[in-house]
């Protein structure tokens, strides 16, 4: 798995976990504020940008290899912040690892499949067949921007780093990732997983996300000690439309 490190070694560790098809890349906007208090540690996930492919992109499987990363740095006792399906590989971790976790704030994480809104018409020719594989083999960086933009609701500037990973990361390794974060969310939804896990949760979500209805993140207040917090007039992207404020959100949280 490629790793990324930020910040003082000494610092508390933090984690960000990135969603389907994306990269750690995408954290660039939001690493250098994170970095002024924490040892900010940025992967990508096995069959995502620099990380090799794997067999399976089972969710509690891609958790177990995050949580042979953090066994291997040392790290315990962690901040983990999971965007969008990343918040599903974060759950599965405080799942199956919950000595590692301290902390976990979701970003834009869909609680379940109810809250998906239709996908934008770009992101269906890119993703979905007969003609997204030969789409995906001929897409160029301004496609990836244009599919990116689709589900923000502000202007967004992408990374160049993180235009070139995507490009990476293969069609069939995208599709098996989304079939298997739908089949982790289908088993049971994240706040049916995190009801009893006992870990502080932020959620935050923007309150104009065209890929998850915003309404559906207060699923998340049965969560016991939860809290929401909204961002005003972002969509989906919250890292690259106002990273400011996504990352005033982290690191103000004292959960």
């Amino acid at each position: 798995m490629h790793v990324v490190i930020d910040g003082n070694p000494a610092a508390p560790p933090l984690l960000l976990i990135h969603g389907s098809g994306a990269t750690g890349s995408m954290w660039a906007p939001v690493v250098p504020s994170l970095a002024t208090k924490y040892r900010v540690i940025t992967i990508d996930l096995p069959g995502c940008g620099r990380s090799e492919p794997a067999s399976t992109y089972a969710v509690p499987q891609q958790a177990d290899r995050t949580a042979a990363v953090l066994d291997e740095l040392g790290a315990r006792n962690l901040k983990v912040v999971g965007h969008s399906s990343g918040g599903y590989v974060a759950t599965a971790l405080v799942e199956r690892r919950p000595d590692l976790v301290g902390e976990l704030v979701l970003v834009s994480t869909g609680p379940g499949h109810a809250a998906l809104l239709p996908e934008p018409a770009i992101i269906r020719a890119l993703t979905s067949p007969p003609f997204g594989p030969l789409v995906w083999a001929i897409r160029t960086d301004s496609m990836i921007r244009r599919g990116l933009a689709a589900t923000a609701a502000a202007p967004i500037t992408v990374p160049d780093g993180a235009a070139a990973d995507l490009r990476r990361t293969s069609y069939r390794a995208f599709r098996a990732i989304l079939a298997a974060n739908g089949d982790y969310i289908a088993a049971r939804t994240v706040p049916q997983r995190l009801v009893d896990a006992g870990k502080p949760l932020l959620v935050i979500f923007g309150d104009s996300d065209p890929r998850w209805d915003p309404a559906s993140a207060r699923q998340y207040e049965a969560v016991p000690g939860a809290e929401l917090e909204y961002l005003r007039g972002v969509g989906h992207l919250a890292m690259l439309e106002d990273a400011d404020a996504l990352a005033r959100s982290i690191l103000d949280s004292a959960l």
